[in-house]
């Protein structure tokens, strides 16, 4: 994850939101984690880097891991959001997060 340290965190506080779980490992047996996790509401964000220098997630292996990743976390009830960096940084997924219920 390269978004700046703490600044997710400090933007929900300052907005009222409650402040996710960084790094929070959801599933019951795999090791997944996600970047930002609310687990009362079981909504997570995910930061996906590497979009224009081909990192690991745009990769195949890459790639089919989050699918697994992503799928398994729906089966088990979550709603997962994904953003770059650059949206993360922007605040895009503010709103999402409110009309989610946060």
């Amino acid at each position: 994850m390269s978004c700046q340290e703490g600044f997710v965190e400090k933007l929900c506080k300052s907005l009222g939101l409650p402040v996710p779980t960084r790094e929070y490992r959801f599933h019951p047996k795999r090791k997944w984690r996600f970047d930002y996790a609310w687990p009362d509401k079981k909504i997570a964000i995910e930061v996906e880097g590497g979009a224009w220098i081909y990192g690991r997630h745009n990769h195949p292996g890459g790639f089919l891991k989050d699918i697994e990743k992503y799928n398994s976390a729906v089966v088990l009830g979550w709603r997962v959001l994904r953003y770059t960096p650059q949206q993360i940084a922007q605040g895009e997924w503010i709103e999402d997060l409110k009309s989610l219920g946060l």
